[in-house]
């Protein structure tokens, strides 16, 4: 619900500001006063059009309670506010949102009614308001309707799984020879964890044999001053036996590397060389001989995946021709119970449409590709006349017709309806009937309509005249005495009869 507007030069208001009622809100006043004017102020807070903003612009409304954002914080007073300079920007509760955001939070909680509007009969449209009818008197159709939106997203689901697969397939035979390439090439390799630092203290070995050879060959000319030396401890009465022990230590490893040296003799250069090369190649390519490993005993599971891929195609495609046929049994019992729903509804309509001196309304059901509304499409015809064909009057009459009969009693708060001169052009008898049925569903919905028919006027929760003189406009909240006197004018022009004002007290009554 709205409860404030106050808005600064638009147009022709200099200063605006309003506090509303529930239920209905009629703007009245003579031609060019600036009504429209004043309704595109609050078209605008919602995103819906920019053409002569105010340059500022607030709404205070309160929050509706199933409104809510990942992106914004609500309080349960909210303030829409709209600032023009170079641009205009919009702000709630002083978060900055771009019109195409605010638009889309606000939609399902304000609706514009237009006779330039001829949407809101799709076929789409027209099964949800159907499907929310019976929602609200059947609950096996309701359990029925949720089931098979339940299913739908998961047969849904399983045929984008299926496309995937269609698409990984056709990708699937270079994606495999290129998965066994480097599976075979790492295997060929076949490295082995820390092999790499073995080999290359080998290179560094075979690098230095030729120097160690030689290096023994003097050294070892040192075993025959061997005895000598232990004479000289002899004859000194020393003990000898730590260089005995050295020189045994010495032996053993000239001895082990001898036999080193025999081995790396045996050792082809070229492939310890090769060996290296291939593993750096491993390591450039997957930063080490550990990942390289674990990257192929990957590629071979993935292997094995794409070898059961047909297998999965198979059961996914079993599935979704199974789920197909469950999904078009309940479809069926779901257009069953509409078409009954339908013509309750054509019936309840008939009522309200004569009222409207218009035709009768015919629910028309065909043949549809499975959706998420189940197997039907609806259209409407009115008499003989396809929607598309109707005026925007025609249009907008039907559409509250619709909306009327859809009502339910004790239904919580549908949000905010704005009419666009609904009643515009029309004669006595179908003005009482839209004033009625407006009034109706102003139980649910705060409205705000401009009105030039009395009777709208009359049934008004609140009467906010919009006058004008010379270049500026302004706007009066009128009194019961008022919205008489306004009443009258709009019956009997700007010098009404006696026999006017009285119509317009009876009206009042």
């Amino acid at each position: 619900m709205i409860e404030r507007l106050y808005l600064r030069d638009l147009v022709i208001f200099d200063e605006v500001e309003l506090e509303f009622n529930k239920g209905l809100v009629v703007l009245t006043g003579p031609s060019g006063a600036g009504k429209s004017v004043l309704m595109s102020a609050i078209l605008s807070s919602f995103g819906h059009v920019t053409q002569g903003a105010a340059a500022l612009c607030e709404l205070n409304l309160l929050k509706p309670t199933t409104l809510e954002s990942e992106a914004y914080s609500f309080k349960d007073e909210l303030t829409i506010k709209t600032l023009k300079k170079e641009k205009l920007r919009y702000f709630v509760d002083g978060q900055n949102i771009s019109k195409k955001a605010l638009a889309e939070l606000f939609s399902p909680y304000v609706k514009y009614l237009s006779v330039r509007d001829k949407g809101g009969f799709t076929s789409s449209s027209l099964l949800v308001m159907i499907d929310n009818s019976l929602i609200q008197k059947d609950k096996s159709f309701k359990k029925l309707l949720k089931e098979y939106k339940k299913r739908y997203i998961h047969y849904k689901s399983k045929i984008a799984q299926l496309e995937k697969l269609k698409d990984d397939e056709k990708k699937l035979a270079q994606h495999i020879e290129f998965a066994k390439y480097e599976i075979d090439k790492i295997e060929r390799i076949n490295p082995k964890v820390n092999e790499e630092v073995e080999l290359m203290r080998v290179k560094q070995q075979l690098s230095r044999i030729d120097k160690i050879r030689d290096a023994m060959g003097v050294a070892t000319e040192i075993f025959s001053y061997e005895r000598s030396v232990e004479e000289v401890y002899r004859l000194l009465d020393k003990e000898s036996a730590t260089f005995t022990e050295m020189m045994n230590q010495l032996r053993a490893d000239f001895e082990e590397t001898s036999i080193l040296a025999d081995e790396l003799e045996e050792i082809n250069v070229e492939e310890v060389l090769d060996r290296l090369s291939d593993l750096t190649t491993l390591k450039n390519q997957y930063g080490s001989l550990e990942e390289a490993i674990a990257y192929k005993e990957a590629k071979k599971i993935e292997l094995l995946g794409f070898e059961n891929i047909e297998e999965d195609k198979s059961m996914l495609e079993s599935f979704i021709d199974l789920e197909f046929t469950e999904l078009t049994v309940l479809s069926s019992r779901l257009s069953k119970v509409r078409k009954k729903e339908a013509l309750v509804l054509e019936k309840a309509l008939e009522e309200y449409l004569e009222m409207l001196k218009l035709p009768v309304l015919e629910f028309v059901f065909s043949h549809a590709s499975l959706d998420d509304n189940g197997l039907d499409n609806i259209s409407i015809l009115l008499g003989d006349s396809a929607m598309s064909t109707l005026s925007g009057g025609e249009f907008n009459r039907v559409r509250l017709a619709l909306m009327t009969t859809t009502l339910k009693e004790n239904s919580k708060s549908q949000g905010v309806l704005i009419l666009d001169e609904i009643d515009a052009n029309v004669s006595g008898d179908e003005s009482i009937a839209i004033a009625k049925m407006i009034a109706k569903l102003s139980s649910v919905y705060q409205i705000f309509s401009i009105s030039h028919q009395p009777h709208l006027s009359a049934l008004a929760n609140q009467h906010i005249l919009v006058t004008k003189e010379g270049k500026s406009s302004r706007v009066e909240v009128l009194t019961n005495e008022g919205r008489v006197h306004e009443i009258a004018r709009i019956i009997g022009g700007e010098n009404p009869t006696l026999q006017a004002v009285e119509f317009a007290k009876k009206l009042r009554s």
